[in-house]
């Protein structure tokens, strides 16, 4: 695997995009970064739609020329494919299940509801802040609990998954007008613990130029 070309087709605050950037950093993988998509303007560069022509969209990663899309597809082909590095899922079958749910849970309720809070008018956001706030509430309770990761003792699978989002949790909290740390002080403290791995500081965007970018694409599409 040492002559292996790695590319990751991305676009630079996704969430989707930094899963596959952790897991990578996770096990040490060199790979030449590629920005494929431009929120603002909707462009799509002819190198992703050849990779991704069902969908479309970012992530890609690209192994030696074979395209695998869908991030958490990526996630754990990148697992399998080194397998002889630390690994991302846990060994037991159950809790292997279980990971792969809370994976997809983080990645349909979270972006769902999350979106809602910076895409919506200021003054509609009532039920879409209960929502997000309420579906953090339910993975803190029910998947992170008083374990310092998701999987236990070590950083895995559903970390992976999650921590995209909290580079946008400044978003979510400014445009909702609330405190996530309040609310959810263990999920907080989670991701200030995930923030020390080098994998994850390296791999997050800067929370204020997503705020900034945010900003612009609210302004372009009126949404105030």
């Amino acid at each position: 695997m040492e002559n292996d070309e790695v590319i990751l087709l991305g676009f630079w605050p996704s969430y989707f995009a930094t899963r596959v950037k952790v897991a990578l950093a996770e096990k040490g993988i060199e790979y030449k970064y590629k920005e494929e998509e431009d929120m603002l303007s909707g462009n799509k560069s002819p190198l992703l739609q050849k990779m991704n022509p069902i969908h479309r969209k970012i992530p890609v990663l690209i192994h030696n020329g074979k395209p695998v899309c869908e991030s958490l597809v990526a996630v754990e082909y990148i697992d399998e494919v080194w397998k002889d590095r630390a690994p991302l899922l846990p060994s037991d079958p159950y809790e292997r299940s279980q990971a792969r749910f809370w994976a997809d849970y983080t990645g349909k309720k979270l972006y769902e509801f999350g979106r809602s809070l910076w895409t919506t008018k200021r003054g509609e956001l009532l039920g879409g802040k209960k929502d997000f706030i309420d579906s953090l509430k339910l993975l803190e309770l029910e998947a992170l609990g008083d374990k310092p990761y998701f999987g236990g003792e070590s950083f895995g699978f559903v970390d992976i998954a999650t921590i995209g989002f909290y580079s946008w949790f400044y978003v979510y909290e400014t445009f909702g007008n609330f405190s996530i740390e309040a609310e959810c002080p263990k999920l907080v403290a989670w991701g200030k613990r995930c923030m020390q791995r080098e994998s994850v500081s390296k791999s997050l965007p800067d929370r204020h130029k997503i705020y900034e970018l945010i900003v612009e694409f609210r302004k372009k599409y009126g949404v105030e």
